[in-house]
């Protein structure tokens, strides 16, 4: 059932971007060119996205388990540090740059033609390359010997 329910929020969440035009790179190119024309409707379902989220946040954050019985990890760390404040930095120049971020680049794949399957390719490789040195980082601090430091 949790497979299901999974499929069916996906399906949900993809219609919701592909109605909201966030599957649309010149319409959040328009979004961000805030010298140029800029187009506010965005600003109206990030507002919708942030309400359903808080009261979602709200409900879940209440419940030691999932509606199926799981375990319920809610997100924990407040913390903003330096990793943090990097990844968003990143995640922003190339949603400035290109007018996708994961899920609406997802959600164009079959009509985007070559340049979203370009950045779908370049963002697999990204998560690749910080999965690889996340585990050499974590292989590295388990190899320290405890009696050089």
């Amino acid at each position: 059932m949790p497979m299901l329910t999974a499929f069916i929020a996906g399906l949900l969440f993809g219609s919701g971007l592909i109605l909201s035009g966030m599957s649309n790179p010149a319409k959040v190119l328009a979004f961000l060119d805030i010298a140029g024309r800029w187009d506010p409707s965005l600003v109206f379902v990030m507002i919708g996205a942030i309400l359903v989220a808080a009261i979602a946040f709200r409900i879940g954050g209440a419940r030691a388990r999932t509606v199926f019985g799981g375990a319920n990890h809610m997100p924990g760390a407040a913390r903003v540090d330096g990793r943090l404040v990097l990844g968003a930095v990143v995640f922003g120049v190339g949603w400035g740059l290109v007018g996708y971020c994961p899920g609406p680049a997802l959600t164009s794949l079959g009509v985007g033609g070559w340049p979203t399957l370009l950045f779908v390719a370049a963002m697999i490789a990204g998560m690749a390359v910080f999965e690889v040195s996340e585990r050499i980082a974590a292989w590295r601090s388990t190899r320290r010997d405890p009696h050089t430091a």
